[in-house]
């Protein structure tokens, strides 16, 4: 098995792990994306969303959930802080968005490659 299909499946492992978590506090989590082609990080570039062409997305390490507390969709850091306090915890690779400093991403949950993506608080 390749570094990176391993890599990959102990990242949607966690992912599973991560919204299980927020499904037993009572939360609804929906898919958001994924995967990206180049074009789509391409056109997220050029819309803002996105600040670089390195992005785990394109390697299948990050994934960006949708989470509602409460019934309505939140991208609020304060209350998605513990799920990402919890994502941390799951593997020193792991970081969340919401601790981004010059891009906040609060609904990213990625695996870095060699070093956490975004500093981390745990």
């Amino acid at each position: 098995m390749s570094a990176l299909i391993a890599a990959q499946a102990k990242f949607l492992a966690d992912a599973a792990r991560l919204i299980l978590w927020c499904q037993e506090r009572g939360w609804v989590v929906t898919g958001g994306e994924l995967h990206r082609t180049v074009e789509q990080q391409q056109a997220h570039m050029r819309a803002g969303r996105s600040k670089t062409m390195q992005s785990l997305h394109l390697q299948r390490l990050a994934i960006d959930l949708n989470i509602f507390v409460d019934g309505r969709l939140t991208y609020e850091r304060t209350v998605l802080a513990p799920a990402g306090l919890f994502w941390e915890s799951l593997d020193p690779l792991n970081s969340w968005g919401g601790n981004g400093v010059k891009f906040v991403d609060t609904p990213h949950f990625s695996r870095g490659t060699g070093r956490p993506e975004f500093r981390r608080l745990t």
